[in-house]
């Protein structure tokens, strides 16, 4: 048997890449390579940049106020990652572990809210999390039920009884931001963790179990460290797009809750001003590249220790 080899092919290699080429090149170089130049340009009037090669945008994008936006962007983004990794990876050890019958059903639950529309489903949380909302409406309702089982029970006096129930501030904070980033990219969390976690050898568990070791140390000297990979490209997954999301901050936020994603989408809309905010993209870009430089840079130097 005779394997092809791209090399003595030339011809249909390039053929078959053509179009993905075209599409890259149409649709994602040429667009940036746009963005790029405008970010040296200056604003001359209300629709006119001239592209003068000024390092001004870059310069004053390291102001106290958008630096103070970006890492608040970066932290926010942090939490909502790690709150997606604790929470993603019990689910997708689960979904591993479970009945062969049951886990279409459980990847499809997973992957359900991808087949709503994403301001739906932001909307739909704001009912939820608002004034009078579902989460106060149930708060409300255990606390009432309280002080009826109170009053049967004959602590009248109690100080809670007769207190009205203050609905908590769940709407229009960091609060609701990260829940909302949390509700939005759980599944880009789920589902490289479950990949990694279905192909994991489970011999080794066994093993493990053998020598003595408890479930909680199997669970961080073997089973963390095995599916790794997917711990970072979840983290990746989730941490970029949620470090440049306007919509679930301007939804769940409003003025109180706004990052870097935000103030790129007013200047290129309310401010009209392209050139700033092509500089802030790139600026956020570079960030974003250096990371996974960086990442990269970790996984060559510690690809001798892989178990």
């Amino acid at each position: 048997m005779v394997l092809e080899n791209w090399k003595t092919n030339r011809f249909v290699f390039w053929v078959m890449s053509l179009p993905g080429t075209f599409w890259l090149v149409v649709f994602f170089l040429a667009p940036l390579s746009l963005v790029w130049i405008l970010s040296f340009g200056e604003k001359t009037g209300i629709l006119t940049i001239d592209i003068t090669w000024t390092f001004d945008n870059y310069i004053r994008s390291f102001e106290a106020v958008y630096l103070k936006v970006i890492w608040k962007s970066i932290w926010i983004s942090f939490l909502a990652t790690v709150l997606c990794l604790i929470i993603a990876y019990p689910i997708s050890i689960a979904i591993s572990f479970a009945p062969n019958k049951w886990k279409p059903i459980l990847l499809l639950a997973v992957i359900l809210p991808f087949w709503i529309n994403l301001l739906i489903r932001t909307y739909a949380l704001i009912a939820v999390l608002r004034t009078r909302g579902y989460v106060n409406f149930t708060l409300e309702w255990f606390w009432d039920s309280a002080n009826a089982i109170l009053a049967f029970i004959g602590l009248g006096s109690f100080q809670l009884l007769g207190a009205e129930f203050d609905a908590l501030p769940l709407l229009y904070n960091d609060f609701a931001v990260i829940a909302g980033l949390v509700y939005v990219f759980m599944p880009f969390m789920v589902l490289p963790l479950y990949a990694n976690v279905e192909k994991l050898d489970k011999s080794y568990l066994e093993a493990s179990l053998d020598l003595g070791a408890g479930h909680w140390r199997t669970l961080r000297s073997v089973v963390i460290p095995l599916t790794m990979p997917g711990i970072i490209s979840g983290v990746i997954l989730v941490f970029i797009p949620a470090l440049g999301t306007f919509l679930i901050p301007d939804l769940l936020g409003g003025t109180n809750a706004q990052m870097i994603g935000n103030v790129i989408e007013r200047q290129f809309k309310a401010a009209n001003d392209w050139p700033f905010g092509s500089a802030l993209s790139f600026l956020l870009m570079y960030v974003t590249f250096g990371a996974l430089a960086l990442r990269a840079l970790l996984s060559r130097e510690g690809g001798g220790m892989d178990v």
